[in-house]
Protein backbone atom coordinates (compact mmCIF):
# COMPACT_ATOMS: atom_id res chain seq x y z
CA UNK A 1 0.00 0.00 0.00
CA UNK A 2 1.66 3.46 -0.72
CA UNK A 3 1.73 5.52 2.27
CA UNK A 4 0.08 8.20 1.26
CA UNK A 5 -3.15 5.69 1.45
CA UNK A 6 -1.60 4.58 4.71
CA UNK A 7 -1.60 8.26 5.53
CA UNK A 8 -5.68 8.42 5.05
CA UNK A 9 -6.30 5.50 7.30
CA UNK A 10 -4.17 6.52 9.93
CA UNK A 11 -6.33 10.11 9.89
CA UNK A 12 -9.89 9.08 9.41
CA UNK A 13 -10.61 9.45 13.14
CA UNK A 14 -12.62 13.29 12.32
CA UNK A 15 -15.64 11.52 11.78
CA UNK A 16 -17.52 9.51 14.26
CA UNK A 17 -17.09 6.63 12.83
CA UNK A 18 -13.90 4.21 14.65
CA UNK A 19 -11.71 1.62 12.85
CA UNK A 20 -9.61 -0.83 14.28
CA UNK A 21 -6.61 -1.02 11.16
CA UNK A 22 -4.10 -3.19 11.03
CA UNK A 23 -0.51 -1.65 9.87
CA UNK A 24 1.40 -4.43 8.11
CA UNK A 25 4.48 -2.44 8.01
CA UNK A 26 4.68 -0.76 11.21
CA UNK A 27 5.56 2.34 9.57
CA UNK A 28 3.94 5.53 11.77
CA UNK A 29 3.40 8.81 10.20
CA UNK A 30 6.04 10.04 12.88
CA UNK A 31 8.63 7.92 11.04
CA UNK A 32 7.17 8.87 7.48
CA UNK A 33 7.36 12.89 7.72
CA UNK A 34 10.32 12.45 9.68
CA UNK A 35 12.35 14.29 6.61
CA UNK A 36 11.43 16.46 3.59
CA UNK A 37 11.14 13.28 1.35
CA UNK A 38 8.71 11.47 3.84
CA UNK A 39 6.80 14.37 4.36
CA UNK A 40 5.36 15.25 1.02
CA UNK A 41 3.49 11.97 0.97
CA UNK A 42 1.21 13.98 3.38
CA UNK A 43 0.73 16.66 1.31
CA UNK A 44 0.08 14.50 -1.77
CA UNK A 45 -2.49 12.78 0.71
CA UNK A 46 -4.20 16.04 1.09
CA UNK A 47 -4.84 16.16 -2.18
CA UNK A 48 -6.85 12.70 -2.66
CA UNK A 49 -10.39 13.38 -1.63
CA UNK A 50 -11.21 16.40 -3.95
CA UNK A 51 -11.20 13.60 -6.28
CA UNK A 52 -14.06 12.04 -4.38
CA UNK A 53 -16.38 15.00 -4.95
CA UNK A 54 -14.66 16.66 -9.05
CA UNK A 55 -15.39 14.16 -11.51
CA UNK A 56 -17.77 12.04 -9.30
CA UNK A 57 -21.22 11.82 -8.74
CA UNK A 58 -20.93 13.13 -5.20
CA UNK A 59 -19.82 16.88 -6.21
CA UNK A 60 -22.02 17.26 -9.28
CA UNK A 61 -25.06 16.03 -7.31
CA UNK A 62 -23.42 18.43 -4.34
CA UNK A 63 -22.83 21.43 -6.45
CA UNK A 64 -25.46 21.18 -9.95
CA UNK A 65 -28.63 19.76 -8.40
CA UNK A 66 -31.45 21.45 -6.66
CA UNK A 67 -30.44 24.81 -9.45
CA UNK A 68 -32.37 26.59 -11.65
CA UNK A 69 -30.37 24.82 -14.49
CA UNK A 70 -30.78 21.33 -14.32
CA UNK A 71 -33.79 18.44 -13.61
CA UNK A 72 -33.44 14.75 -13.11
CA UNK A 73 -33.11 12.87 -16.67
CA UNK A 74 -36.30 11.17 -17.57
CA UNK A 75 -37.74 12.35 -14.38
CA UNK A 76 -36.68 9.09 -12.53
CA UNK A 77 -36.22 9.36 -8.82
CA UNK A 78 -32.88 9.75 -7.78
CA UNK A 79 -31.14 12.00 -5.50
CA UNK A 80 -34.42 13.33 -4.97
CA UNK A 81 -33.36 14.90 -2.06
CA UNK A 82 -30.88 17.17 -3.86
CA UNK A 83 -32.77 17.47 -6.84
CA UNK A 84 -36.14 18.16 -5.25
CA UNK A 85 -35.76 18.76 -2.03
CA UNK A 86 -37.82 16.05 -1.07
CA UNK A 87 -37.75 14.36 1.86
CA UNK A 88 -34.36 15.69 2.65
CA UNK A 89 -33.66 14.56 6.16
CA UNK A 90 -30.41 14.32 8.16
CA UNK A 91 -30.35 11.01 7.52
CA UNK A 92 -31.00 10.73 4.13
CA UNK A 93 -29.78 12.53 1.26
CA UNK A 94 -26.13 10.91 0.02
CA UNK A 95 -23.77 11.57 -1.21
CA UNK A 96 -24.60 14.66 1.55
CA UNK A 97 -23.76 11.99 4.47
CA UNK A 98 -20.48 10.42 2.08
CA UNK A 99 -19.28 13.96 1.03
CA UNK A 100 -19.29 15.54 5.03
CA UNK A 101 -17.25 12.73 5.92
CA UNK A 102 -14.80 13.03 2.82
CA UNK A 103 -14.47 17.07 3.77
CA UNK A 104 -13.07 16.23 6.97
CA UNK A 105 -11.17 13.41 6.43
CA UNK A 106 -9.04 15.88 3.94
CA UNK A 107 -9.56 18.60 6.70
CA UNK A 108 -7.47 16.44 9.35
CA UNK A 109 -4.94 15.57 6.71
CA UNK A 110 -4.05 18.71 6.39
CA UNK A 111 -4.21 19.73 10.22
CA UNK A 112 -1.89 16.87 10.54
CA UNK A 113 0.59 17.89 7.83
CA UNK A 114 -0.12 21.75 8.71
CA UNK A 115 0.66 21.17 12.71
CA UNK A 116 3.81 18.60 11.99
CA UNK A 117 5.78 20.18 9.75
CA UNK A 118 8.04 21.61 11.68
CA UNK A 119 9.52 18.32 12.49
CA UNK A 120 9.90 17.48 9.12
CA UNK A 121 13.74 18.63 9.30
CA UNK A 122 13.62 21.42 6.43
CA UNK A 123 16.41 22.83 5.98
CA UNK A 124 15.49 24.64 2.19
CA UNK A 125 13.12 27.47 4.00
CA UNK A 126 11.29 27.73 0.45
CA UNK A 127 10.66 24.76 -0.36
CA UNK A 128 8.89 24.28 3.13
CA UNK A 129 6.83 26.86 3.25
CA UNK A 130 5.92 25.45 -0.18
CA UNK A 131 4.82 22.11 1.50
CA UNK A 132 2.98 24.49 3.83
CA UNK A 133 1.52 26.63 1.27
CA UNK A 134 -0.03 23.57 -0.09
CA UNK A 135 -1.63 22.14 2.85
CA UNK A 136 -3.17 25.66 4.06
CA UNK A 137 -4.68 25.79 0.44
CA UNK A 138 -6.01 22.63 0.50
CA UNK A 139 -7.04 23.14 4.21
CA UNK A 140 -9.22 26.65 3.02
CA UNK A 141 -10.31 24.84 -0.42
CA UNK A 142 -11.96 22.14 1.52
CA UNK A 143 -13.47 24.15 4.22
CA UNK A 144 -14.50 26.51 1.48
CA UNK A 145 -16.78 23.55 0.52
CA UNK A 146 -17.50 22.74 4.16
CA UNK A 147 -18.77 25.88 5.17
CA UNK A 148 -21.09 26.96 1.96
CA UNK A 149 -22.81 23.40 2.15
CA UNK A 150 -23.03 23.15 5.65
CA UNK A 151 -22.63 26.77 7.43
CA UNK A 152 -20.87 27.10 10.61
CA UNK A 153 -20.61 23.39 11.93
CA UNK A 154 -16.58 21.70 13.29
CA UNK A 155 -13.85 24.04 12.70
CA UNK A 156 -10.80 22.54 14.04
CA UNK A 157 -7.30 23.19 13.10
CA UNK A 158 -5.48 20.39 14.84
CA UNK A 159 -5.03 16.34 14.29
CA UNK A 160 -7.61 13.94 15.28
CA UNK A 161 -6.32 10.51 15.72
CA UNK A 162 -9.16 9.02 17.37
CA UNK A 163 -13.25 9.40 17.16
CA UNK A 164 -14.64 12.67 17.68
CA UNK A 165 -16.48 12.16 20.49
CA UNK A 166 -18.24 15.84 21.19
CA UNK A 167 -17.78 19.26 19.09
CA UNK A 168 -18.86 23.26 19.38
CA UNK A 169 -19.86 25.06 16.85
CA UNK A 170 -18.12 28.28 15.38
CA UNK A 171 -19.40 31.02 13.60
CA UNK A 172 -19.05 31.20 9.54
CA UNK A 173 -17.37 34.29 10.46
CA UNK A 174 -14.66 32.24 12.06
CA UNK A 175 -14.72 29.84 9.36
CA UNK A 176 -13.53 32.58 6.74
CA UNK A 177 -11.21 34.18 9.04
CA UNK A 178 -9.32 30.76 8.41
CA UNK A 179 -9.92 29.92 5.23
CA UNK A 180 -9.06 33.54 4.02
CA UNK A 181 -6.00 33.74 5.97
CA UNK A 182 -4.74 30.06 4.52
CA UNK A 183 -5.43 31.34 1.16
CA UNK A 184 -3.33 34.60 2.07
CA UNK A 185 -0.19 32.21 2.97
CA UNK A 186 -0.79 30.13 0.17
CA UNK A 187 -0.95 33.23 -2.21
CA UNK A 188 2.61 34.53 -0.89
CA UNK A 189 4.56 31.18 -0.82
CA UNK A 190 3.53 29.02 -3.46
CA UNK A 191 5.33 28.52 -6.52
CA UNK A 192 4.23 30.21 -10.05
CA UNK A 193 4.61 26.92 -11.34
CA UNK A 194 5.32 23.18 -10.09
CA UNK A 195 6.32 22.13 -13.89
CA UNK A 196 4.95 18.81 -14.99
CA UNK A 197 3.41 18.46 -11.84
CA UNK A 198 0.31 20.90 -13.13
CA UNK A 199 -2.18 19.87 -10.87
CA UNK A 200 -0.62 21.66 -8.02
CA UNK A 201 -1.52 24.28 -6.06
CA UNK A 202 0.63 27.23 -7.09
CA UNK A 203 -0.15 31.26 -6.87
CA UNK A 204 -2.62 31.41 -9.43
CA UNK A 205 -4.38 28.84 -7.92
CA UNK A 206 -4.30 30.36 -4.80
CA UNK A 207 -5.51 33.58 -6.01
CA UNK A 208 -8.09 32.79 -7.75
CA UNK A 209 -9.72 30.66 -4.94
CA UNK A 210 -8.96 33.66 -2.31
CA UNK A 211 -11.38 35.69 -5.17
CA UNK A 212 -14.16 33.17 -4.74
CA UNK A 213 -13.41 33.17 -1.20
CA UNK A 214 -13.43 37.13 -0.51
CA UNK A 215 -16.64 37.19 -3.19
CA UNK A 216 -18.46 34.42 -0.92
CA UNK A 217 -17.49 35.99 2.66
CA UNK A 218 -19.00 39.50 1.89
CA UNK A 219 -22.27 38.55 1.95
CA UNK A 220 -22.06 37.08 5.56
CA UNK A 221 -21.13 40.99 6.62
CA UNK A 222 -22.91 44.36 5.64
CA UNK A 223 -22.04 48.07 5.51
CA UNK A 224 -18.08 48.91 5.17
CA UNK A 225 -17.47 45.63 6.21
CA UNK A 226 -19.12 43.96 3.02
CA UNK A 227 -17.51 46.77 0.87
CA UNK A 228 -13.92 45.95 1.82
CA UNK A 229 -14.68 42.25 1.01
CA UNK A 230 -15.76 42.87 -2.40
CA UNK A 231 -12.67 45.17 -2.70
CA UNK A 232 -10.63 42.19 -1.68
CA UNK A 233 -12.33 39.79 -4.40
CA UNK A 234 -12.27 42.35 -7.50
CA UNK A 235 -8.25 43.05 -6.11
CA UNK A 236 -7.52 39.37 -6.44
CA UNK A 237 -9.16 39.02 -9.62
CA UNK A 238 -7.21 42.22 -11.24
CA UNK A 239 -3.92 40.72 -10.14
CA UNK A 240 -4.55 37.63 -11.93
CA UNK A 241 -5.70 39.11 -15.07
CA UNK A 242 -2.78 41.50 -15.01
CA UNK A 243 -0.40 38.24 -14.39
CA UNK A 244 -2.06 36.45 -16.83
CA UNK A 245 1.55 36.02 -18.58
CA UNK A 246 3.61 35.25 -15.81
CA UNK A 247 1.41 32.84 -15.07
CA UNK A 248 0.69 31.07 -18.27
CA UNK A 249 -2.55 31.35 -18.38
CA UNK A 250 -5.07 32.99 -21.04
CA UNK A 251 -8.63 32.51 -22.31
CA UNK A 252 -8.82 30.38 -25.54
CA UNK A 253 -9.49 31.99 -28.40
CA UNK A 254 -13.25 29.91 -28.94
CA UNK A 255 -15.22 28.99 -26.05
CA UNK A 256 -15.37 25.13 -27.64
CA UNK A 257 -11.60 25.29 -27.11
CA UNK A 258 -11.99 24.96 -23.68
CA UNK A 259 -13.66 21.87 -23.53
CA UNK A 260 -12.02 20.25 -26.34
CA UNK A 261 -10.00 16.75 -25.19
CA UNK A 262 -6.86 17.48 -27.05
CA UNK A 263 -6.44 21.00 -25.02
CA UNK A 264 -7.58 19.22 -21.77
CA UNK A 265 -4.15 18.15 -20.44
CA UNK A 266 -2.51 21.33 -18.98
CA UNK A 267 -5.20 23.52 -20.04
CA UNK A 268 -4.06 27.14 -20.79
CA UNK A 269 -7.84 28.67 -19.20
CA UNK A 270 -7.03 26.26 -16.43
CA UNK A 271 -6.31 28.01 -12.46
CA UNK A 272 -6.53 24.87 -10.55
CA UNK A 273 -6.95 21.38 -12.38
CA UNK A 274 -7.60 18.59 -10.53
CA UNK A 275 -5.53 15.92 -13.03
CA UNK A 276 -6.12 11.75 -14.35
CA UNK A 277 -3.11 10.20 -15.29
CA UNK A 278 -3.79 8.17 -18.78
CA UNK A 279 -1.39 5.20 -16.46
CA UNK A 280 -4.39 4.15 -14.91
CA UNK A 281 -2.94 2.51 -12.07
CA UNK A 282 -2.02 5.82 -10.81
CA UNK A 283 -5.11 7.36 -10.07
CA UNK A 284 -7.65 7.93 -7.06
CA UNK A 285 -9.43 5.10 -8.37
CA UNK A 286 -10.65 3.16 -11.63
CA UNK A 287 -13.83 5.91 -12.26
CA UNK A 288 -11.09 8.35 -12.50
CA UNK A 289 -13.75 10.95 -14.62
CA UNK A 290 -16.90 10.08 -15.12
CA UNK A 291 -18.44 13.69 -15.99
CA UNK A 292 -18.70 12.83 -19.85
CA UNK A 293 -22.01 10.47 -18.79
CA UNK A 294 -24.11 12.07 -16.92
CA UNK A 295 -25.35 14.77 -19.13
CA UNK A 296 -25.95 13.03 -22.14
CA UNK A 297 -29.44 12.03 -23.92
CA UNK A 298 -30.99 8.46 -25.25
CA UNK A 299 -29.44 8.48 -28.79
CA UNK A 300 -28.45 4.45 -29.42
CA UNK A 301 -32.01 3.15 -29.94
CA UNK A 302 -32.71 5.65 -32.29
CA UNK A 303 -33.12 5.55 -36.15
CA UNK A 304 -29.97 5.40 -37.81
CA UNK A 305 -27.74 5.33 -34.41
CA UNK A 306 -25.44 3.22 -32.23
CA UNK A 307 -23.43 3.75 -29.48
CA UNK A 308 -19.88 5.06 -30.49
CA UNK A 309 -16.82 6.90 -29.17
CA UNK A 310 -17.64 10.47 -30.35
CA UNK A 311 -21.63 10.30 -29.03
CA UNK A 312 -20.91 8.80 -25.68
CA UNK A 313 -22.05 6.46 -23.29
CA UNK A 314 -25.71 6.93 -23.22
CA UNK A 315 -26.82 4.34 -20.47
CA UNK A 316 -26.22 6.27 -16.86
CA UNK A 317 -27.84 10.17 -17.30
CA UNK A 318 -28.53 11.98 -14.24
CA UNK A 319 -29.17 15.66 -15.83
CA UNK A 320 -31.10 17.51 -18.14
CA UNK A 321 -31.61 21.18 -19.02
CA UNK A 322 -34.45 23.12 -17.75
CA UNK A 323 -36.28 25.00 -20.51
CA UNK A 324 -34.91 28.39 -19.23
CA UNK A 325 -31.29 27.04 -19.05
CA UNK A 326 -31.21 26.75 -22.83
CA UNK A 327 -33.11 30.27 -23.43
CA UNK A 328 -30.61 32.31 -21.73
CA UNK A 329 -28.65 31.74 -24.60
CA UNK A 330 -29.24 33.78 -27.60
CA UNK A 331 -27.71 30.71 -30.12
CA UNK A 332 -27.60 33.08 -33.49
CA UNK A 333 -25.33 35.26 -31.91
CA UNK A 334 -23.42 32.92 -28.96
CA UNK A 335 -21.11 30.33 -29.73
CA UNK A 336 -21.44 29.12 -25.75
CA UNK A 337 -24.33 27.46 -26.95
CA UNK A 338 -22.97 25.85 -29.41
CA UNK A 339 -19.60 25.36 -27.48
CA UNK A 340 -21.66 23.68 -24.67
CA UNK A 341 -24.70 21.87 -26.21
CA UNK A 342 -25.07 19.15 -28.75
CA UNK A 343 -27.78 19.24 -31.77
CA UNK A 344 -27.00 16.77 -34.28
CA UNK A 345 -26.44 12.98 -34.98
CA UNK A 346 -24.84 12.21 -38.03
CA UNK A 347 -25.95 8.73 -38.62
CA UNK A 348 -23.66 5.93 -37.91
CA UNK A 349 -25.50 3.00 -38.48
CA UNK A 350 -26.86 2.13 -41.99
CA UNK A 351 -31.00 2.53 -41.73
CA UNK A 352 -34.45 3.06 -43.85
CA UNK A 353 -37.56 4.47 -42.40
CA UNK A 354 -39.62 1.63 -41.95
CA UNK A 355 -43.97 1.75 -41.65
CA UNK A 356 -43.52 0.93 -38.14
CA UNK A 357 -40.94 3.66 -36.87
CA UNK A 358 -42.63 6.31 -38.71
CA UNK A 359 -45.38 5.38 -36.93
CA UNK A 360 -44.19 5.09 -33.60
CA UNK A 361 -41.70 8.49 -34.08
CA UNK A 362 -44.99 10.53 -35.64
CA UNK A 363 -43.17 11.26 -39.09
CA UNK A 364 -45.14 12.01 -42.25
CA UNK A 365 -45.39 8.56 -43.88
CA UNK A 366 -44.06 10.22 -47.10
CA UNK A 367 -40.76 9.44 -45.05
CA UNK A 368 -41.46 5.49 -45.33
CA UNK A 369 -38.12 4.09 -47.41
CA UNK A 370 -36.38 6.98 -46.95
CA UNK A 371 -32.41 5.53 -46.47
CA UNK A 372 -29.89 7.26 -44.11
CA UNK A 373 -26.00 6.88 -45.24
CA UNK A 374 -23.83 6.52 -42.38
CA UNK A 375 -21.44 9.55 -42.00
CA UNK A 376 -23.68 11.76 -44.32
CA UNK A 377 -26.86 11.98 -43.44
CA UNK A 378 -28.43 13.96 -40.01
CA UNK A 379 -30.15 10.78 -37.85
CA UNK A 380 -31.11 13.06 -35.21
CA UNK A 381 -31.54 16.74 -34.38
CA UNK A 382 -32.73 18.41 -31.26
CA UNK A 383 -33.49 22.00 -30.50
CA UNK A 384 -34.35 24.28 -27.79
CA UNK A 385 -36.58 25.71 -30.69
CA UNK A 386 -40.19 24.78 -32.12
CA UNK A 387 -40.08 22.90 -35.82
CA UNK A 388 -43.17 23.44 -37.45
CA UNK A 389 -42.08 20.75 -40.17
CA UNK A 390 -40.81 18.63 -38.02
CA UNK A 391 -43.08 15.38 -38.92
CA UNK A 392 -42.05 15.56 -42.56
CA UNK A 393 -37.61 15.80 -42.09
CA UNK A 394 -36.15 12.22 -43.66
CA UNK A 395 -34.50 12.22 -39.54
CA UNK A 396 -35.88 11.75 -35.84
CA UNK A 397 -36.65 16.07 -34.97
CA UNK A 398 -37.33 16.30 -31.20
CA UNK A 399 -38.10 20.09 -30.77
CA UNK A 400 -38.91 22.35 -27.38
CA UNK A 401 -42.72 21.20 -27.47
CA UNK A 402 -41.02 17.41 -27.56
CA UNK A 403 -39.69 18.29 -24.20
CA UNK A 404 -41.27 20.93 -22.35
CA UNK A 405 -45.01 22.07 -21.67
CA UNK A 406 -45.99 25.70 -22.25
CA UNK A 407 -44.87 26.40 -18.37
CA UNK A 408 -41.81 25.00 -18.33
CA UNK A 409 -42.66 21.49 -16.99
CA UNK A 410 -40.78 18.55 -18.57
CA UNK A 411 -43.24 16.25 -20.00
CA UNK A 412 -41.33 12.96 -19.86
CA UNK A 413 -37.30 13.61 -19.78
CA UNK A 414 -36.28 11.17 -22.19
CA UNK A 415 -34.80 13.19 -24.58
CA UNK A 416 -33.48 16.77 -24.81
CA UNK A 417 -30.59 18.85 -25.40
CA UNK A 418 -27.83 17.37 -23.71
CA UNK A 419 -24.62 19.27 -21.92
CA UNK A 420 -21.48 17.98 -24.12
CA UNK A 421 -18.28 19.98 -22.29
CA UNK A 422 -17.67 16.88 -20.24
CA UNK A 423 -17.36 14.10 -24.29
CA UNK A 424 -14.51 12.12 -24.01
CA UNK A 425 -13.79 10.00 -26.99
CA UNK A 426 -9.95 10.01 -26.32
CA UNK A 427 -8.64 8.34 -23.43
CA UNK A 428 -11.51 5.75 -22.74
CA UNK A 429 -11.40 2.54 -23.28
CA UNK A 430 -14.60 1.90 -25.38
CA UNK A 431 -17.73 3.30 -26.60
CA UNK A 432 -19.68 1.94 -23.46
CA UNK A 433 -16.58 2.38 -21.01
CA UNK A 434 -17.57 4.50 -17.73
CA UNK A 435 -13.67 5.41 -16.29
CA UNK A 436 -12.48 8.29 -18.22
CA UNK A 437 -9.52 10.29 -17.54
CA UNK A 438 -9.54 13.93 -18.64
CA UNK A 439 -8.51 16.75 -16.30
CA UNK A 440 -11.42 18.57 -14.48
CA UNK A 441 -10.74 21.97 -14.70
CA UNK A 442 -11.98 23.01 -11.31
CA UNK A 443 -11.00 27.11 -11.46
CA UNK A 444 -11.07 28.43 -15.12
CA UNK A 445 -9.47 32.00 -15.95
CA UNK A 446 -13.32 33.07 -17.28
CA UNK A 447 -14.84 32.51 -13.81
CA UNK A 448 -12.56 35.33 -12.82
CA UNK A 449 -14.15 37.52 -15.06
CA UNK A 450 -17.83 37.10 -13.75
CA UNK A 451 -16.52 37.12 -10.12
CA UNK A 452 -14.99 40.77 -10.78
CA UNK A 453 -18.01 41.81 -12.38
CA UNK A 454 -20.32 40.25 -9.24
CA UNK A 455 -18.18 41.89 -6.65
CA UNK A 456 -17.84 45.60 -9.06
CA UNK A 457 -21.86 45.47 -9.32
CA UNK A 458 -21.43 45.34 -5.59
CA UNK A 459 -19.74 47.85 -5.21
CA UNK A 460 -21.70 50.39 -7.47
CA UNK A 461 -19.45 50.17 -10.11
CA UNK A 462 -21.07 49.18 -13.43
CA UNK A 463 -19.08 49.96 -15.52
CA UNK A 464 -16.59 47.68 -14.61
CA UNK A 465 -18.53 45.28 -14.32
CA UNK A 466 -19.86 45.24 -17.62
CA UNK A 467 -15.90 45.46 -18.95
CA UNK A 468 -15.85 42.66 -17.22
CA UNK A 469 -18.49 40.37 -19.03
CA UNK A 470 -17.52 42.18 -22.16
CA UNK A 471 -14.45 40.21 -22.29
CA UNK A 472 -16.14 36.93 -21.97
CA UNK A 473 -19.03 38.43 -24.55
CA UNK A 474 -16.06 39.09 -27.08
CA UNK A 475 -14.82 35.68 -26.93
CA UNK A 476 -18.21 34.07 -27.05
CA UNK A 477 -20.04 36.20 -30.29
CA UNK A 478 -20.26 34.26 -33.45
CA UNK A 479 -17.54 35.78 -35.87
CA UNK A 480 -18.75 33.86 -39.21
CA UNK A 481 -20.61 34.16 -41.25
CA UNK A 482 -21.42 37.35 -39.43
CA UNK A 483 -19.82 38.89 -36.79
CA UNK A 484 -21.87 39.58 -33.55
CA UNK A 485 -19.19 41.29 -31.46
CA UNK A 486 -20.53 44.44 -31.54
CA UNK A 487 -24.13 43.16 -30.91
CA UNK A 488 -23.23 40.97 -27.81
CA UNK A 489 -21.19 43.63 -25.84
CA UNK A 490 -23.28 44.74 -22.65
CA UNK A 491 -23.55 48.14 -20.96
CA UNK A 492 -23.51 49.50 -17.14
CA UNK A 493 -27.08 50.12 -17.47
CA UNK A 494 -27.67 45.86 -18.42
CA UNK A 495 -25.64 44.98 -15.46
CA UNK A 496 -28.01 43.54 -12.63
CA UNK A 497 -27.07 40.25 -10.21
CA UNK A 498 -29.73 38.38 -12.15
CA UNK A 499 -27.99 39.16 -15.41
CA UNK A 500 -24.52 38.08 -14.25
CA UNK A 501 -26.20 34.81 -12.47
CA UNK A 502 -27.42 34.06 -16.21
CA UNK A 503 -23.94 34.94 -18.02
CA UNK A 504 -22.26 32.74 -15.02
CA UNK A 505 -25.11 29.87 -16.32
CA UNK A 506 -23.93 30.70 -19.97
CA UNK A 507 -20.68 30.54 -19.25
CA UNK A 508 -19.93 27.67 -16.25
CA UNK A 509 -22.88 25.16 -16.83
CA UNK A 510 -22.46 21.83 -15.08
CA UNK A 511 -19.02 23.55 -14.13
CA UNK A 512 -19.34 22.16 -10.08
CA UNK A 513 -20.46 25.54 -9.43
CA UNK A 514 -24.21 26.65 -9.73
CA UNK A 515 -25.53 25.38 -6.18
CA UNK A 516 -22.58 27.73 -4.77
CA UNK A 517 -23.42 30.74 -6.72
CA UNK A 518 -27.29 31.00 -5.71
CA UNK A 519 -26.68 30.20 -2.01
CA UNK A 520 -23.95 32.68 -2.51
CA UNK A 521 -26.15 35.57 -3.76
CA UNK A 522 -29.34 34.46 -1.68
CA UNK A 523 -31.18 33.40 -5.31
CA UNK A 524 -31.46 29.74 -4.75
CA UNK A 525 -35.64 29.54 -4.02
CA UNK A 526 -36.48 32.69 -6.21
CA UNK A 527 -34.48 31.43 -9.40
CA UNK A 528 -36.15 27.87 -8.64
CA UNK A 529 -39.36 28.98 -8.59
CA UNK A 530 -39.04 30.92 -11.53
CA UNK A 531 -36.97 28.67 -13.43
CA UNK A 532 -37.48 25.28 -12.13
CA UNK A 533 -41.03 24.78 -12.15
CA UNK A 534 -40.59 20.85 -11.73
CA UNK A 535 -38.73 21.65 -8.46
CA UNK A 536 -41.83 22.58 -5.51
CA UNK A 537 -40.68 22.20 -2.06
CA UNK A 538 -37.65 24.40 -1.96
CA UNK A 539 -37.43 26.71 1.09
CA UNK A 540 -35.04 29.02 2.46
CA UNK A 541 -33.40 26.56 5.26
CA UNK A 542 -32.35 25.01 2.34
CA UNK A 543 -29.30 26.96 1.56
CA UNK A 544 -27.32 24.93 4.18
CA UNK A 545 -27.23 21.10 3.70
CA UNK A 546 -28.38 18.71 6.86
CA UNK A 547 -25.76 18.21 9.66
CA UNK A 548 -25.55 13.69 8.84
CA UNK A 549 -27.51 12.27 11.29
CA UNK A 550 -25.06 10.17 12.28
CA UNK A 551 -22.43 12.74 13.05
CA UNK A 552 -24.77 14.16 15.98
CA UNK A 553 -26.01 10.28 17.24
CA UNK A 554 -21.69 9.59 18.08
CA UNK A 555 -21.67 13.06 19.66
CA UNK A 556 -22.29 13.15 23.46
CA UNK A 557 -23.77 16.68 23.29
CA UNK A 558 -25.48 16.11 19.97
CA UNK A 559 -28.05 17.79 21.31
CA UNK A 560 -26.19 21.21 21.88
CA UNK A 561 -24.62 21.11 19.01
CA UNK A 562 -27.40 20.91 17.62
CA UNK A 563 -29.00 20.41 13.66
CA UNK A 564 -29.22 22.90 11.22
CA UNK A 565 -32.48 25.05 11.16
CA UNK A 566 -35.55 23.77 8.90
CA UNK A 567 -34.03 19.71 8.95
Amino acid sequence: MKNYLLIIIMLSGITACSLDEYNPSGITADAIWSSPEGFVTVVNSAYSEQRAWYGKDNGEWMSEMGTDLWFNSQRANYANELMRYENFIPSKGNPNITTWKNMYTAINICNAGINRIGDAGFTDTVMRNQRLGELRYLRAFYYWHVAEQWGGVILSTTETSSALTTAIRSDIKDFYNLILGDLEYAARHLPITYGSEYSRATQKSALAMLARAYLSCAYYYTGSEQQEYFKKAKAAVDEIIARKAEFGVSLWDKYADVFNPKNNKQNKEALYTISNSLTYTLDYDANANRLHMWFLTTYSSKPGLQQSMDYGRDGTRYFMPTRALLDFFDDEKDSRFDGSFQTVWICNKAYTWTETDVKNYGKDPSIIGKTMVVGVDTAMYITKHAMPDKRTRPYLVIDRDSVYNTNGTIKVGNDYVPLKKFMDPVTRSAANAQPGFLDILVIRLAEMYLVGAEAALQLGDNNAAAAYINVLRTRAAKKTPVDYTAAMQVSASDITLDFILDERARELAGEHIRWFDLKRTGKLVERIHTYNPDVTQVQEFHRLRPVPQTQIDALSNGAEFGQNPGY
